[in-house]
């Protein structure tokens, strides 16, 4: 499904393939041969959705661009099922496995990996060809990798990173009810939103 956000719509190249139940919402530009896979979104909320050439996007990942933070998939990238890309960069010739996350300002350099489950933190940038090991986290500039069992010393790193500034733009602590009201009417924008196959 192609649906127009905030006055933008997809653009598609003819060389490109989007299951019909995969979702391109607002300001998504694919590359040349670029397969959006069933269940996948690629949705541009209030930033851009860009991929480059050969890129896989499999079932049910989530791909979403933001003011100030861009989701940018290079040339020859797989981004695996069920993963999450939130406003981050991808280099070309990255691997993302199945249900690996990147954050918000997180770049992931050219050639690397991101497996099982792993995670890229907001504001961390992953050397080019490094690997993040199943279940680990890569944070920090240039990011340091933890094992699960490391989360103390994790912390130490990713408090610095402002996970709740970068995300929502709020400082730590806001309770939850401040945010969610900045949340809902954030993502209010898509009651104006018109689709534009069928």
């Amino acid at each position: 499904m192609l649906i127009e956000h905030r006055g933008r719509s997809p653009v598609v190249p003819p060389s490109a393939y989007v299951a019909p139940s995969a979702v391109l919402c607002g300001a998504v530009v694919l590359g040349e041969r670029a397969r959006v896979l069933h269940g996948a979104v690629l949705t541009a909320e209030d930033g851009e959705v860009r991929t480059g050439a050969d890129v896989v996007v499999m079932e049910h990942s989530l791909v979403r661009g933001r003011a100030g933070h861009p989701a940018v998939l290079g040339d020859a990238v797989l981004i695996g099922p069920h993963t999450h890309v939130n406003g981050a960069t991808v280099e070309d010739e990255v691997f993302v496995a199945t249900g690996a996350s990147l954050f918000p300002g997180a770049v992931a350099g050219a050639r690397s990996e991101l497996r099982i489950n792993s995670v890229l933190h907001v504001n961390s940038r992953l050397a080019p060809g490094t690997v993040v090991p199943i279940g680990w986290i890569a944070a920090g500039d240039p990011a340091e990798l933890f094992s699960p069992d490391r989360h103390d010393e994790l912390w130490d790193k990713q408090r610095d990173l402002d996970f709740p500034g970068t995300v929502y733009g709020l400082p730590r602590g806001t309770g939850m009810r401040t945010l969610m009201a900045r949340q809902t009417n954030y993502y209010g924008a898509h009651m104006d939103d018109r689709p534009l196959n069928g």
